[in-house]
């Protein structure tokens, strides 16, 4: 990237920068919000681990059936749109779970609120990161790491709302319900910044819009999200072309191992500290904010250990550390050592989704589609195993499920020269 001194950003990429960071930021809110209240869920509706993953099921396959379709999505409709409908969504499935939980007493409600968030929730995510990787080139420093610590910030803050709700007993509807509105307003409101839609890709042009204007450098050649001039069947071969991309696969692959060590501490951490190591409640919300917490100081400082090391040596320390950290918090023989498990775990799984965006958006004229995949993939780790954990816990119990999860931790650390910069972009 060329430019090195955040002095040379223009006020209109930085108004754009800032908007993208709400997004970010309220992604993750929303997330730790109803992460942090799965205790209380599981005692109000008196749920086994089994019946917990059966009704995180019901949010993957809404996810999953978003995600799977984000890149004809924003290839169709924009980033922009995109994100502001997907908050919308998030914020009303929220409601509905709370309502579901606290009001209605019915797991049928509350799985068809998650299954609601999960519908927003996949495309919005994928949008994001379009958005996210047009933001940092215009920007041109590795960003992407902020940009998602910006999402740890926002589960940091949804953590500690959620173990203070757990404290003071707040009912789980007014806890999610207030959430729900801050997330769908602050995201339709930040979206009138974003600036993906309108910026022109060379060799990728459909229609022809207003150049967008960084004072310092010209128009930016960065991503062409989508537009209403694109057709669907264009679309759509955009997509199968970067479903058949060896590079791109082999990205969805290697963020797929540290996505599953996010997305099974998301799901998983304040259960297993209750249940495998005899904290209360309150103290698995507070466990789940440790992980963010340290998550959030790994993506914060990641974008200068990627300007310092690069993307292959880094994405080799965050495998190792989170297998370490998830050993730890294993078997752990004291609840303290868990936590140390918990912190090192965190940084771990810092950096695999932001790397492995911005490595999908290496080629700017094809960001859109690749992102898409390797969101898909990502994100399919993500949404899929913790539900598969629910289930293999019935068994072994929550804490040593987890331990399927270094399996594929250890096939991310060797498909870490993946992420490197291909020559000639």
């Amino acid at each position: 990237m060329a430019k090195t001194a955040a002095a040379t950003v223009s006020p209109d990429v930085t108004r754009w920068r800032n908007a993208v960071v709400v997004a970010y930021g309220a992604s993750g809110l929303a997330f730790a919000s109803w992460v942090s209240r799965l205790p209380a869920i599981r005692d109000a509706l008196d749920l086994t681990p089994g019946n917990v993953g059966v009704l995180l099921l019901c949010m993957t396959l809404g996810s999953f059936a978003s995600v799977s379709a984000s890149g004809l999505i924003v290839l169709r409709l924009g980033s922009k749109q995109t994100i502001r409908t997907g908050s919308i969504m998030v914020g009303c499935g929220l409601l509905l779970a709370g309502l579901g939980t606290t009001v209605l007493a019915s797991p049928v409600a509350t799985a068809a609120g998650l299954a609601v968030i999960g519908l927003g929730t996949g495309s919005w995510n994928t949008a994001s990161n379009v958005e996210g990787a047009a933001v940092e080139r215009a920007v041109g420093r590795h960003i992407m790491p902020r940009l998602h610590g910006a999402f740890s910030l926002g589960t940091v803050a949804g953590a500690g709302l959620g173990a203070a709700a757990a404290a003071v007993s707040l009912p789980v509807a007014w806890h999610l319900g207030a959430a729900g509105l801050v997330v769908a307003v602050s995201v339709a409101t930040a979206a009138s910044w974003f600036r993906a839609d309108s910026t022109p890709v060379a060799a990728e042009r459909t229609y022809t819009p207003d150049h967008f204007e960084d004072p310092t450098t010209g128009p930016i050649p960065i991503i062409q999200a989508g537009s209403p001039g694109d057709a669907p069947l264009d679309n759509k071969r955009k997509i199968a072309q970067a479903w058949r991309d060896r590079r791109t696969l082999l990205l969805g692959v290697l963020v797929l191992g540290l996505a599953l060590a996010e997305g099974a501490a998301g799901d998983w951490v304040a259960l297993a500290l209750a249940d495998g190591h005899g904290q209360t409640d309150a103290a698995g919300a507070a466990g789940y904010g440790l992980f963010v917490t340290f998550m959030t100081i790994g993506r914060f400082a990641g974008t200068l250990v990627l300007d310092r090391y690069g993307r292959v040596p880094v994405m080799r320390w965050c495998a190792a550390l989170a297998v370490f950290g998830l050993g730890l918090f294993v078997f752990a023989p004291s609840p303290w050592l868990a936590f140390v498990g918990l912190a090192i775990w965190g940084l771990g799984a810092s950096l695999g989704f932001p790397v492995g965006m911005s490595a999908a958006a290496d080629d700017p004229a094809k960001a859109a589609a690749r992102v898409s995949v390797v969101s898909t993939i990502g994100y399919g780790a993500f949404l899929c195993g913790p539900p598969l954990l629910g289930l293999l816990a019935e068994h072994v119990g929550i804490l040593h499920s987890l331990l399927a999860v270094m399996v594929m931790l250890a096939v991310s650390f060797v498909l870490s020269p993946v992420a490197r910069k291909p020559a000639g972009t």
